[in-house]
């Protein structure tokens, strides 16, 4: 009688360990900023105050996209370059970083380039929008070369494809959801949209990304979406992983002032 019940209430598939990090780590996984270096900050702020409770590891890690689009990339990616020799940091390669390089070589990326927020991007290297305007293309490349200091296109060079730690998979787009992770390409890495949202998995890992704007977090199980559009909603968000536990921290900016949202 007891072996009976027993196989009436025994689950036939066994239960699915939740995804999770390795034990005595954290991570504050940081979606697009867009050169929205206010927010940055506040953000990173609100990180070092958090993590003073972290008895292992804290890392940082950006999802790409740190340019373009908001008023001040610039100041974005000295930031990120002073917090990584400060403290463990990972940093992720963009669409947008992808045409920032591309566009110091090739006039064609650059048109498109300064259509999709490569505009603001140039300016926050001290360009007014009146000397931006009077450039024809060709010059506005040479000025380009000329403003942007070398250290900050090497570093942006330097950023990795895609991270996998524990049972997730940090990206700046997406995946191909019918290749294996390690048989992925950089292009639908950093431009994957549709193939990628439309999956409902499931997936070998948990998947990351930003890319993507969502009005709120976008948590499917499968992945994982924290791009809330910095530049356009004044909203930037980290995701926390620790253990099997995940919250939110967010630099909310309104009217001018921005506060730290705790989820």
């Amino acid at each position: 009688m007891i072996k009976a019940l027993s196989k009436i209430f025994r689950s036939d598939k066994a239960v699915k360990p939740l995804p999770s990090v390795p034990e005595g780590e954290r991570y504050y996984v940081i979606g697009d900023i867009h050169g929205r270096c206010d927010l940055f900050e506040a953000l990173v702020q609100a990180i070092e105050h958090d993590e003073k409770d972290c008895e292992g590891t804290s890392t940082i890690i950006l999802l790409g996209d740190l340019v373009d689009r908001g008023p001040d990339s610039a100041g974005v990616i000295a930031i990120a370059r002073a917090l990584e020799n400060q403290r463990p940091m990972r940093f992720l390669a963009g669409n947008h970083e992808e045409m920032f390089l591309e566009s110091f070589e090739d006039r064609k990326v650059l048109r498109h380039f300064v259509k999709h927020g490569g505009r603001e991007t140039i300016m926050s290297y001290g360009l007014t929008r009146k000397q931006y305007d009077a450039l024809e293309l060709a010059e506005l490349q040479d000025e380009m070369r000329r403003l942007v200091p070398q250290e900050h296109r090497d570093f942006l060079a330097g950023f990795e494809d895609m991270v996998v730690i524990g049972d997730f998979v940090f990206v700046h787009a997406g995946i191909d959801p019918a290749r294996p992770i390690e048989d992925q390409s950089g292009k639908d890495l950093r431009w994957i949209r549709e193939r990628f949202l439309n999956n409902v998995g499931p997936l070998s890992h948990v998947v990351v990304h930003g890319h993507t704007i969502f009005e709120d977090v976008q948590d499917k199980g499968h992945r994982i979406g924290i791009d809330t559009g910095a530049f356009r909603t004044g909203i930037l968000t980290a995701l926390v992983l620790e253990g099997t536990q995940r919250r939110y921290i967010q630099a909310v900016e309104r009217d001018g002032t921005i506060t730290i949202q705790d989820g």
